[in-house]
């Protein structure tokens, strides 16, 4: 496993929980909506080095305090920075962001993250690479960053390019805003738990003993349920997104959805090209 830099002074930004065998890391920023700092992501790297080769430690659980898990990366502070003729602040927030989040797409223990409310860009980044990713009704995701005029990073084209067909693109070019049922039917969320059974999942889960991954699965399993795609979900419009941004340029597809919206009069291609226009050209 890659070495991360040594990490500043301890903070209250990331909150550690010790239940026996389970550690809770809280993202604890809630007037930011939890949006991840610098010290944020170094306290992570901090606490996900240090748990790798501890015995004592065989569960991670991450999760935000009040109504985000995480709203994204702290890109405010970046540009600050930036503005104050400093662009070496910027340059190590993303190194160590990314370096986290290959960490943890290659984590040796179970991670369940329990995403109630907003998750967006950075918050991906922490939690849709571990190994369980639980939703609720309230959960809402997002790749905005083309609107910022940046590009889906994080290791987002891992995740966005295993998506049915050519969903991925379209999340990613478009910055659309999905709910849970939508995360659970693409791939995103592994278990979609009602908000009333979530501090009853997460109890259970501080009682475990174990890292294996078929347990942990098991016990999410007991509170966790099935949930539909509501009838204007664009899923449910796939083949017309397969047809659409499966071109090579981003010229292309919005021709193409031009095309689609003489024939069909659906708002989300509407939304779709609208997006695009106003998006980075990246």
């Amino acid at each position: 496993m890659a070495s991360p830099p040594p990490p500043p002074a301890d903070s209250d930004q990331v909150l550690v929980e010790t239940n026996g065998v389970t550690r809770t890391l809280v993202l604890n920023r809630p007037k930011q909506l939890n949006a991840l700092s610098s010290a944020m992501i170094m306290g992570f790297l901090k606490h996900f080095t240090a748990y790798q080769d501890d015995e004592g430690v065989k569960l991670l659980i991450v999760k935000g305090k009040g109504r985000a898990f995480c709203a994204g990366g702290d890109v405010a502070a970046v540009v600050r920075s930036i503005n104050n003729d400093s662009w070496k602040y910027g340059a190590h927030f993303f190194r160590n962001e990314f370096l986290l989040n290959y960490i943890i797409a290659t984590y040796n223990k179970p991670q369940v993250s329990l995403l109630t409310g907003i998750v967006m860009g950075g918050g991906a980044g922490v939690s849709i690479h571990g190994r369980f990713r639980v939703v609720t009704e309230s959960t809402v995701f997002a790749m905005p960053e083309t609107a910022l005029g940046l590009f889906p990073d994080i290791g987002a084209s891992c995740f966005l390019s295993r998506l049915p067909g050519f969903y991925g693109e379209y999340v990613g070019l478009t910055g659309v805003r999905l709910d849970a049922p939508e995360m659970l039917a693409c791939g995103l969320a592994t278990h979609f738990v009602p908000s009333d059974k979530l501090a009853l999942l997460e109890e259970s889960l501080k009682k475990v003993d174990t890292s294996n991954p078929f347990a942990i699965c098991g016990i999410i399993d007991q509170y966790s349920q099935q949930a539909s795609l509501k009838e204007k979900s664009v899923l449910n419009r796939l083949e017309i997104i397969d047809r659409c941004f499966s071109k090579r340029t981003v010229e292309e597809i919005i021709a193409s959805l031009e095309q689609e919206a003489l024939n069909v009069a659906d708002e989300w291609i509407a939304a779709a090209i609208q997006s695009l226009r106003k998006a980075s050209p990246t």
